[in-house]
Protein backbone atom coordinates (compact mmCIF):
# COMPACT_ATOMS: atom_id res chain seq x y z
CA UNK A 1 0.00 0.00 0.00
CA UNK A 2 1.31 3.44 -0.91
CA UNK A 3 2.34 5.71 1.93
CA UNK A 4 1.03 9.29 1.85
CA UNK A 5 3.95 11.65 2.15
CA UNK A 6 1.81 14.41 3.60
CA UNK A 7 0.88 12.21 6.57
CA UNK A 8 4.09 10.32 7.43
CA UNK A 9 7.38 11.28 8.99
CA UNK A 10 10.36 11.78 6.73
CA UNK A 11 11.78 8.28 6.14
CA UNK A 12 15.34 7.28 6.96
CA UNK A 13 17.21 6.35 3.78
CA UNK A 14 18.66 3.24 5.46
CA UNK A 15 15.15 1.87 5.91
CA UNK A 16 14.91 1.37 2.14
CA UNK A 17 18.46 0.31 1.29
CA UNK A 18 18.49 -2.04 -1.67
CA UNK A 19 14.80 -1.55 -2.43
CA UNK A 20 13.13 0.08 -5.41
CA UNK A 21 11.16 3.23 -4.59
CA UNK A 22 8.55 5.17 -6.53
CA UNK A 23 7.17 8.62 -5.73
CA UNK A 24 3.59 8.74 -7.00
CA UNK A 25 2.43 12.27 -7.83
CA UNK A 26 -1.23 13.00 -8.72
CA UNK A 27 -1.27 14.93 -11.99
CA UNK A 28 -4.01 17.55 -11.92
CA UNK A 29 -5.05 20.29 -14.29
CA UNK A 30 -7.40 23.21 -13.98
CA UNK A 31 -10.47 23.57 -16.20
CA UNK A 32 -10.12 25.78 -19.23
CA UNK A 33 -11.74 28.70 -17.47
CA UNK A 34 -10.70 32.15 -16.36
CA UNK A 35 -10.98 31.48 -12.63
CA UNK A 36 -8.43 33.25 -10.40
CA UNK A 37 -9.35 31.09 -7.41
CA UNK A 38 -8.79 27.92 -9.40
CA UNK A 39 -5.46 29.19 -10.70
CA UNK A 40 -4.33 29.97 -7.16
CA UNK A 41 -5.36 26.54 -5.86
CA UNK A 42 -3.53 24.86 -8.72
CA UNK A 43 -0.39 26.92 -8.08
CA UNK A 44 -0.49 26.02 -4.38
CA UNK A 45 -0.71 22.35 -5.25
CA UNK A 46 2.28 22.41 -7.59
CA UNK A 47 4.36 24.43 -5.12
CA UNK A 48 3.59 22.11 -2.19
CA UNK A 49 3.98 18.97 -4.30
CA UNK A 50 7.45 19.99 -5.49
CA UNK A 51 8.52 20.84 -1.94
CA UNK A 52 7.43 17.42 -0.70
CA UNK A 53 9.03 15.60 -3.62
CA UNK A 54 12.32 17.40 -3.04
CA UNK A 55 12.26 16.47 0.65
CA UNK A 56 11.51 12.82 0.00
CA UNK A 57 13.98 12.63 -2.85
CA UNK A 58 16.70 13.94 -0.56
CA UNK A 59 15.79 11.50 2.19
CA UNK A 60 15.92 8.55 -0.20
CA UNK A 61 19.25 9.47 -1.72
CA UNK A 62 18.33 11.03 -5.05
CA UNK A 63 16.14 10.42 -8.07
CA UNK A 64 17.14 8.28 -11.05
CA UNK A 65 14.03 7.93 -13.25
CA UNK A 66 11.00 10.06 -14.14
CA UNK A 67 7.79 8.78 -15.73
CA UNK A 68 4.90 10.91 -17.02
CA UNK A 69 1.56 9.70 -18.34
CA UNK A 70 0.92 10.28 -22.06
CA UNK A 71 4.64 10.25 -22.94
CA UNK A 72 5.48 7.56 -25.49
CA UNK A 73 9.08 8.73 -25.83
CA UNK A 74 11.68 9.72 -23.26
CA UNK A 75 14.80 11.84 -23.11
CA UNK A 76 15.02 15.15 -24.94
CA UNK A 77 12.15 14.27 -27.29
CA UNK A 78 9.89 13.58 -24.33
CA UNK A 79 10.86 16.90 -22.76
CA UNK A 80 10.07 18.63 -26.04
CA UNK A 81 6.60 17.10 -26.09
CA UNK A 82 6.00 18.19 -22.50
CA UNK A 83 7.15 21.70 -23.35
CA UNK A 84 4.47 21.93 -26.03
CA UNK A 85 1.74 20.40 -23.86
CA UNK A 86 2.21 21.35 -20.22
CA UNK A 87 4.62 23.97 -18.93
CA UNK A 88 4.33 22.98 -15.27
CA UNK A 89 5.31 19.38 -15.91
CA UNK A 90 8.02 20.49 -18.32
CA UNK A 91 9.67 22.87 -15.85
CA UNK A 92 9.41 20.39 -12.97
CA UNK A 93 10.82 17.43 -14.89
CA UNK A 94 13.51 19.52 -16.57
CA UNK A 95 14.80 20.43 -13.11
CA UNK A 96 15.05 16.72 -12.30
CA UNK A 97 16.80 15.74 -15.52
CA UNK A 98 19.33 18.53 -15.02
CA UNK A 99 20.28 16.78 -11.77
CA UNK A 100 20.78 13.45 -13.52
CA UNK A 101 17.35 11.78 -13.58
CA UNK A 102 16.34 10.08 -16.83
CA UNK A 103 12.95 10.83 -18.40
CA UNK A 104 11.60 7.46 -19.53
CA UNK A 105 9.07 6.57 -22.21
CA UNK A 106 5.99 5.67 -20.16
CA UNK A 107 3.17 4.68 -22.52
CA UNK A 108 2.58 2.61 -25.65
CA UNK A 109 1.32 4.85 -28.44
CA UNK A 110 -1.22 2.37 -29.86
CA UNK A 111 -2.72 1.59 -26.45
CA UNK A 112 -2.89 5.26 -25.50
CA UNK A 113 -4.54 6.38 -28.74
CA UNK A 114 -7.02 3.51 -28.62
CA UNK A 115 -8.03 4.49 -25.10
CA UNK A 116 -8.45 8.14 -26.05
CA UNK A 117 -10.51 7.29 -29.12
CA UNK A 118 -12.80 5.11 -27.04
CA UNK A 119 -13.16 7.90 -24.47
CA UNK A 120 -14.36 10.19 -27.26
CA UNK A 121 -16.82 7.58 -28.48
CA UNK A 122 -18.22 7.14 -24.98
CA UNK A 123 -18.98 10.86 -24.76
CA UNK A 124 -21.40 10.60 -27.70
CA UNK A 125 -25.06 9.94 -26.77
CA UNK A 126 -25.97 6.46 -27.98
CA UNK A 127 -29.40 5.05 -28.80
CA UNK A 128 -28.37 1.43 -28.27
CA UNK A 129 -27.68 0.17 -24.74
CA UNK A 130 -25.83 -2.85 -26.13
CA UNK A 131 -23.46 -0.64 -28.10
CA UNK A 132 -22.81 1.41 -24.98
CA UNK A 133 -22.14 -1.74 -22.98
CA UNK A 134 -19.70 -3.05 -25.58
CA UNK A 135 -17.92 0.28 -25.71
CA UNK A 136 -17.48 0.23 -21.95
CA UNK A 137 -16.10 -3.31 -22.06
CA UNK A 138 -13.73 -2.39 -24.87
CA UNK A 139 -12.65 0.74 -23.01
CA UNK A 140 -12.02 -1.22 -19.80
CA UNK A 141 -9.89 -3.74 -21.70
CA UNK A 142 -7.97 -0.97 -23.46
CA UNK A 143 -7.36 0.78 -20.15
CA UNK A 144 -6.13 -2.45 -18.59
CA UNK A 145 -3.59 -2.93 -21.38
CA UNK A 146 -2.51 0.69 -21.13
CA UNK A 147 -1.86 0.51 -17.40
CA UNK A 148 -0.17 -2.87 -17.65
CA UNK A 149 2.26 -1.34 -20.11
CA UNK A 150 3.05 1.53 -17.73
CA UNK A 151 3.69 -0.96 -14.91
CA UNK A 152 6.00 -2.97 -17.17
CA UNK A 153 7.92 0.15 -18.18
CA UNK A 154 8.56 0.99 -14.54
CA UNK A 155 9.46 -2.60 -13.70
CA UNK A 156 11.92 -2.82 -16.62
CA UNK A 157 13.71 0.47 -16.02
CA UNK A 158 13.69 1.02 -12.25
CA UNK A 159 16.71 -0.80 -10.87
CA UNK A 160 17.63 -2.09 -7.45
CA UNK A 161 18.09 0.66 -4.86
CA UNK A 162 16.85 3.28 -7.35
CA UNK A 163 14.10 5.87 -6.95
CA UNK A 164 11.60 6.83 -9.63
CA UNK A 165 8.92 9.50 -9.92
CA UNK A 166 5.59 8.96 -11.69
CA UNK A 167 3.18 11.77 -12.55
CA UNK A 168 -0.23 10.35 -13.43
CA UNK A 169 -3.94 11.00 -13.06
CA UNK A 170 -5.41 10.20 -9.65
CA UNK A 171 -7.82 7.71 -11.22
CA UNK A 172 -5.12 5.55 -12.73
CA UNK A 173 -5.29 1.77 -12.35
CA UNK A 174 -1.59 0.89 -12.50
CA UNK A 175 -0.70 -2.17 -10.42
CA UNK A 176 2.89 -1.60 -9.34
CA UNK A 177 5.40 -4.42 -8.94
CA UNK A 178 5.18 -5.88 -5.44
CA UNK A 179 8.82 -5.17 -4.67
CA UNK A 180 8.46 -1.43 -5.34
CA UNK A 181 7.88 0.79 -2.30
CA UNK A 182 5.35 3.42 -3.38
CA UNK A 183 5.10 6.85 -1.71
CA UNK A 184 1.91 8.73 -2.52
CA UNK A 185 2.63 12.45 -2.49
CA UNK A 186 -0.39 14.14 -0.90
CA UNK A 187 0.15 17.81 0.03
CA UNK A 188 -2.66 19.69 1.83
CA UNK A 189 -3.42 21.64 -1.34
CA UNK A 190 -4.57 18.43 -3.05
CA UNK A 191 -7.70 18.32 -0.90
CA UNK A 192 -8.13 22.04 -1.45
CA UNK A 193 -8.03 21.48 -5.20
CA UNK A 194 -10.59 18.66 -5.02
CA UNK A 195 -13.00 20.89 -3.09
CA UNK A 196 -12.51 23.77 -5.50
CA UNK A 197 -13.00 21.56 -8.56
CA UNK A 198 -16.20 20.04 -7.17
CA UNK A 199 -17.57 23.51 -6.40
CA UNK A 200 -16.60 24.73 -9.87
CA UNK A 201 -18.37 21.78 -11.51
CA UNK A 202 -21.47 22.39 -9.39
CA UNK A 203 -21.53 26.03 -10.44
CA UNK A 204 -21.15 25.16 -14.13
CA UNK A 205 -23.94 22.63 -13.99
CA UNK A 206 -26.22 25.03 -12.11
CA UNK A 207 -25.67 27.71 -14.73
CA UNK A 208 -26.31 25.26 -17.54
CA UNK A 209 -22.90 25.76 -19.17
CA UNK A 210 -21.65 22.28 -18.34
CA UNK A 211 -24.45 20.14 -19.75
CA UNK A 212 -23.49 16.52 -19.39
CA UNK A 213 -20.45 17.34 -17.26
CA UNK A 214 -21.79 15.22 -14.41
CA UNK A 215 -20.40 12.22 -16.27
CA UNK A 216 -16.93 13.58 -15.54
CA UNK A 217 -17.48 12.88 -11.86
CA UNK A 218 -18.33 9.24 -12.48
CA UNK A 219 -15.33 7.15 -11.45
CA UNK A 220 -16.50 4.41 -13.79
CA UNK A 221 -16.16 6.49 -16.96
CA UNK A 222 -12.74 7.92 -17.54
CA UNK A 223 -12.38 10.51 -20.21
CA UNK A 224 -15.33 12.77 -19.34
CA UNK A 225 -13.40 14.79 -16.78
CA UNK A 226 -11.27 17.85 -17.35
CA UNK A 227 -8.16 15.87 -16.44
CA UNK A 228 -8.88 13.24 -19.08
CA UNK A 229 -9.63 15.92 -21.64
CA UNK A 230 -6.17 17.27 -20.84
CA UNK A 231 -4.78 13.86 -21.82
CA UNK A 232 -6.30 14.36 -25.27
CA UNK A 233 -4.73 17.80 -25.59
CA UNK A 234 -1.29 16.64 -24.47
CA UNK A 235 -1.16 13.74 -26.92
CA UNK A 236 -2.44 15.79 -29.84
CA UNK A 237 0.00 18.61 -29.08
CA UNK A 238 2.84 16.14 -28.78
CA UNK A 239 2.01 14.53 -32.10
CA UNK A 240 1.70 17.80 -33.90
Amino acid sequence: MAEELGRIQRPAASQYDGRRKLLLVPLIYGPQADDPAGAEVLKNYWDQMQTQVDALEGALGGLQHVYHESLTVGGSEGLEQLGAADQRSHAFITSKTEKGAVLEATEDMDALLETLDLQRCMMIPLASASVGSRLQEWHADSNRKRYEYIADQIDNTLGENETGLLLISERHQVQFPTDVEVFYVSPPALDEYRRWFQNWMDQQQASGTAAGADGGLDEGLEGDSEEDAADDRRVEDGDA
